[in-house]
């Protein structure tokens, strides 16, 4: 897939959710782990939520995935710049230099989100 392929900005909302193991992803999000052959990303995503144990400690989470030469790095911080965790990524073929997913607690799971549907 090509950078201008994938078209983030028409989602600043969402109608459906996708369960997704023990999260939701919006329209947006699963419309990137779709376009972009990113659900690996959401594996990385849910496999910090569920073992840092997020829930009901932390209700706003950023993940930013930078992508350049093929290897690519996952940040978590608490939106305000405070890092959580990271992870190297040792090859992605993910077509753009980089992407900040929001995950939101809504009380009972996190939800997955594109920044323009928070």
């Amino acid at each position: 897939m090509k950078k201008h392929e994938l078209n983030l900005d028409q989602f600043t909302g969402t109608e459906n959710y996708y369960r997704y193991y023990d999260m939701l992803l919006t329209d947006g999000a699963h419309y990137l782990a779709e376009k972009a052959g990113c659900f690996w990303l959401m594996d990385v995503i849910w496999s910090y939520v569920i073992s840092k144990k997020w829930a009901n400690r932390e209700d706003f989470l950023t993940c930013t995935l930078s992508a350049n030469n093929s290897v690519g790095k996952v940040v978590f911080d608490d939106g305000n710049d405070n890092l959580l965790a990271t992870q190297e990524i040792p090859y992605t073929d993910f077509p753009l230099n980089k992407i900040r997913l929001f995950i939101v607690w809504n009380g009972n799971q996190f939800v997955v989100m594109l920044p323009g549907e928070y």
